[in-house]
């Protein structure tokens, strides 16, 4: 009896304890299932669009990330720049975080100075782009933990006179120079007599300038100094030992994501990056710098014809996509610009004092401050504004090419509307009175007198005009359009072989914009008419020319 009355007490014990743990359970399961909550099924509401997540990148920083014309070795394709396929560390990074949360990965390339904006215009999700943790940045964007740690290194030419330095203070007097907008920049100030060169846009263009022995030495990681070495020959990087090299306790070195202020995606993954162990993280890299390793003993013009074999279909595709650009922007231009000339000519039909007038002076205002403000800013200023802006104010989002027709067409109806004015006002004012005369109104005057003079006489600075937009799509590569110089600074940062390049793509332009030259003379020929006439008489006047008389 005594032995089941413990029993019977054991069991009271264990259901009691049991029942004060249930309370317990349920605190921490709630604790668990809002924290569940909250950074996974909520995080689609940081998404700009439910279920995708899109990354944003250079595609022109290997061994992180670059472009290439194939799927091979694992790369995506480039959403926004059909043709291109994006590879590399940062790649293989979004792959790994895109399948753990469930989400498919779009990669978008932009422009360094342009990924910032993309992710708080909510163009993009995320940064994942060998972008490091600043002070500066931190105030602007989240950053996730660090996905990659990485020392600091000098890249230098072989047979450079400081190739065997062993510390800092060997470097003394070199001229170095580092990437714009990095931290990079701030640690020249650590060598000794240094000569601080101004930041470049770009590693291609901080190799071309070692190589031309414009400058010394440039600061880079070491995956990058590894894949600018593996893809050249002709240098080499400095790694000094500790002591000896940057002081780098005031900054973090680490490579993290960029997120937007207050995004419920760091923790999620924050949570996929801690289960990518160091080992793999470098195994990682070191596959990705094999990748970029170049092939020795090859001349400059062996390099070009490889370039050319590799990447040409991608420089076609922005050469077309440039002259598309210049020929619809021309002559969208051409009748923005000629529809304001026409309207400002109109003054004279106003007469003071009456409501139309003064209408029209406000439209006049509203015209000049148009062409004012597009002549009097540059058009990468202006294409930045309207791409990012339009998103980031109004939530209309441009694709680049729209963004870019659009950028183009009314920068070069500012320019033009003067050029048509000035077209106008050329045409002999006893053109306007012969009209008037004969009773024509001032619509018709402009139609069939006064504008097919005035479109004859400006017609070569519209083939000029033209040409001028053929180079000019250059600057649209800061809003990512895939037109023929955007193409080349792919290349150029994907296989380190800048001079090649862009000597493929200075070809390129001169061929353009000489068959465009030529086509617009013959154009232009044909529209003027015959360089020489012939005065022909009615039959009873006699010839100017060898009168006959009869005796």
């Amino acid at each position: 009896m005594k032995g089941n009355q413990g029993l019977l007490k054991k069991i009271i014990t264990v259901i009691l304890f049991a029942l004060l743990l249930i309370p317990f359970n349920m605190i921490v399961g709630a604790e668990n299932k809002q924290e569940k909550d909250i950074h996974w099924d909520q995080l689609q509401d940081d998404l700009e669009e439910p279920g995708v997540l899109k990354v944003g990148m250079e595609a022109n920083y290997s061994p992180f990330n670059w472009s290439q014309p194939t799927h091979d070795n694992g790369a995506l394709a480039i959403t926004n720049s059909k043709g291109e396929f994006a590879n590399g560390y940062d790649v293989h990074i979004a792959k790994k975080l895109a399948q753990k949360l469930g989400l498919k990965l779009e990669i978008v390339k932009l422009e360094w100075d342009g990924l910032p904006p993309a992710l708080n215009s909510g163009k993009v999700d995320a940064i994942i782009a060998g972008m490091s943790v600043t002070p500066d940045r931190k105030k602007e964007i989240d950053f996730s933990n660090n996905y990659y740690e990485s020392q600091m290194v000098l890249v230098v030419r072989q047979e450079s006179d400081y190739a065997q330095a062993q510390s800092l203070a060997d470097l003394s007097g070199a001229k170095v120079t580092a990437q714009l907008n990095t931290f990079h920049y701030s640690l020249i100030d650590q060598i000794p007599d240094v000569q601080k060169k101004t930041a470049l846009d770009s590693f291609p263009t901080m190799i071309s300038s070692v190589l031309s022995g414009k400058i010394d030495a440039y600061v880079s990681e070491e995956p990058g100094a590894m894949a600018a070495v593996a893809a050249n020959s002709d240098l080499t990087y400095l790694k000094f030992t500790e002591g000896k090299g940057f002081d780098l306790s005031q900054v973090d070195t680490g490579i993290a994501i960029g997120l937007r202020k207050g995004s419920s995606l760091v923790q999620p993954i924050n949570q996929v990056l801690a289960d990518i162990h160091e080992e793999e993280r470098n195994s990682l890299m070191k596959e990705m710098v094999k990748l970029n390793q170049g092939q020795e003993n090859l001349s400059f013009w062996q390099d070009v014809q490889g370039l050319w074999t590799t990447y040409g279909g991608q420089f076609i595709r922005g050469a077309l996509n440039t002259l598309f650009i210049a020929l619809f922007a021309t002559i969208v231009g051409s009748i923005i610009g000629l529809a304001i000339a026409v309207v400002r000519s109109m003054k004279n039909l106003f007469h003071k004092g009456r409501p139309s007038y003064y209408l029209f002076k406000l439209v006049d205002f509203l015209l000049v401050a148009y062409i004012e403000i597009f002549r009097g800013t540059p058009m990468m200023v202006q294409a930045m504004l309207i791409f990012y802006g339009l998103k980031l104010f109004f939530n209309i989002d441009l694709s680049s090419m729209t963004a870019a027709l659009f950028i183009v067409s009314i920068n070069t109806g500012a320019y033009l509307s003067e050029v048509m004015r000035g077209g106008i006002h050329g045409v002999d004012k006893g053109q306007y009175e012969g009209a008037k005369a004969i009773g024509m109104s001032h619509g018709q005057t402009m139609r069939h007198v006064v504008l097919p003079q005035a479109v004859l006489s400006i017609l070569p600075t519209l083939g000029n005009e033209f040409v001028i937009n053929i180079k000019d799509t250059s600057v649209l590569n800061v809003i990512a359009v895939t037109e023929l110089f955007f193409v080349s600074k792919s290349v150029a940062g994907s296989t380190y072989q800048t001079f090649q390049t862009f000597l493929i793509t200075s070809m390129i332009y001169f061929v353009l914009t000489f068959t465009t030259t030529r086509i617009l003379n013959l154009i232009e020929k044909k529209m003027s008419g015959s360089d020489s006439y012939t005065v022909k008489q009615s039959s009873s006047t006699d010839s100017v020319k060898g009168v006959k008389t009869h005796d």
